[in-house]
């Protein structure tokens, strides 16, 4: 599991895995946004079961269940770690086609 705080990353260990350091930070991107999207799908599904179907201010209610699964999600790892260690760990799948085409 990723640590929840940030640590400092060789660079070349990060380059290395594509040959160029663009590309690799471009390749953790695209994966953080595809676990964030996930993330906040998954969130918003379960934070769906406890909406109320009046919009009405005064019912605002506090509801410990809710509370907890908001804090849950809060001290989860963020995205961006979590595409780091997926990328430095070969979980990632990705190709390049222009690399391809020029190999061909």
């Amino acid at each position: 599991m990723a640590a929840n705080s940030t640590e400092t990353r060789n660079l070349r260990s990060i380059d290395e895995k594509t040959g160029n350091l663009y590309e690799s930070i471009a390749i953790v991107a695209k994966r953080s946004n595809q676990i964030s999207i996930k993330i906040k799908e998954e969130l918003n599904a379960k934070l769906a079961e406890f909406a109320s179907s009046s919009d009405n201010l005064e019912e605002v209610f506090e509801n410990r269940e809710q509370i907890e699964i908001s804090k849950h999600y809060e001290r989860m790892p963020k995205p961006t770690l979590l595409a780091i260690e997926d990328f430095m760990e070969d979980k990632v799948y990705f190709r390049n086609p222009a690399k391809e085409k020029k190999d061909r």
